[in-house]
Parts: structure tokens; sequence; C-alpha cells
């Protein structure tokens, strides 16, 4: 029978895609130091994805931007790359492993566990995977956007983001749809109000308007 384990990662983070990953191990090539990706170090976690990627039977990746995340709702679109990354898994798996939450819309016999990553090798080398792609498409877009610290949080809410997105304000890659960026575009240190127009009445009783800047 062909398991096939599935989990994604960066569900909280503020920017960037989730991205998620779909493993179907080989059962005669065991391998030593699989556990939640969430437990293990950075370097560990690179260190055991060649050997996922070189000994599984199958694997496969998938993410879904920020903009469709904004569209559908996070859980929907952690289903999306999970079911983007499973379409890729040839031949198709005879049963499904995932952490937390089924694939309803997937006709293929599956169990959801409770903090699977931790109690399936299968969902653990999934995370494992889905965290080190979606960690080097950070590293990348740190590239393109370094006042975010984004090498570092990794997008999440973190006080140095927070503070970035105070100052900066959002990018177009930020998800709008949380509240920590949504909220951003209205107290950015560089955000800009035109004058507004102040009514007054004078002393013959006429009305005037006066522009009320906008404290800098």
């Amino acid at each position: 029978m062909r398991i096939c384990g599935l989990d994604e990662a960066g569900r909280g983070s503020l920017f960037g895609p989730v991205v998620a990953a779909a493993v179907v191990l080989n059962p005669r090539r065991r391998i030593v130091g699989l556990d939640d990706s969430k437990k293990l170090t950075a370097d560990r976690r690179v260190e055991l994805a060649p050997r996922i990627r070189e000994h599984a039977l199958a694997w496969a990746v998938a993410e879904i931007d920020a903009s469709r995340i904004d569209a559908w709702n996070i859980h929907q679109a952690s289903r999306q790359a999970m079911m983007a990354a499973l379409a890729n898994i040839r031949p198709a798996p005879d049963y499904l492993l995932l952490d937390a939450f089924g694939l309803p819309d997937v006709q293929i016999e599956q169990k959801a566990l409770i903090h699977g990553d931790a109690r399936s090798v299968s969902i653990a080398a999934a995370s494992i995977l889905a965290k080190v792609e979606r960690d080097r498409l950070m590293d990348d877009f740190d590239q393109l956007y370094p006042q975010y610290g984004l090498a570092t949080n990794r997008g999440y809410g973190t006080p140095d983001h927070l503070e970035a997105l105070r100052r900066y304000g959002p990018t177009p890659l930020h998800r709008f749809s949380y509240a920590p960026v949504r909220e951003s575009m209205c107290w950015a240190v560089n955000a800009t109000q035109e004058a507004l127009p102040l009514a007054v009445d004078d002393a013959a009783g006429a009305t005037t308007s006066l522009p009320i800047a906008e404290p800098s």
C-alpha cells in the first residue's frame, strides 16, 4: 500500500505563500531523525530534506500565493496547496495521512491526525519538505524586501516585522486579509492624508472652508 503523508507550512505567516508537500516514503528505506519540522533546527531540516527526496518513492511540493490566500482564506488555500502537491504524486497513493484536517474533495481513503506531524513519519517528512521549501522562498524574498527581516522571521508577526509594517507599510506579497497587515495600511509612518476642508462660520454668517492637514 502506498501511503502518502501531507502537510503545509506558513499558515500563520503574514507574508507570502503557504507551501504544502506530499511524500510517499519507501518502507524499505528508513530515514533516521524524521520528526515534526517545528521540533527540528533549521540546519537539521536542511540536512534531512535531500535524504527524503532521495529515498522517498515519490514527493512533490506546491504553493498558493498571498493573493489567493486573501481571496479564499488560509484554510481553503492550505487545502488547495495540498491537493496541488498530491496531484503530482504518480502513481496515485492508496491512502492519505494528513495533519489535523482532511481533503473531502479527494476520493482517496484518508485519515486526519491531530498533531499528525509528530505521530506519523510520512506527515513529518512532508512537514520538513514544506518548511524547507518555504524557508528558501523567504530567503529569496528577503533579497527583495530586506527591511522586513524575512530571512529570520519567515514572514510571521514578530515584533521586528510588525515594526517594519508600521514604518514602511505592506508589500504586494503581504496577506491583506490578515489583521496586522490590513491595519498597517492605516497607521504606517509613510502613509499620507490629503488636507480635508473644514467649514466654519465667520462674523457675517458666511461659511468658509479651511484646510486641515494631517500631522506628519
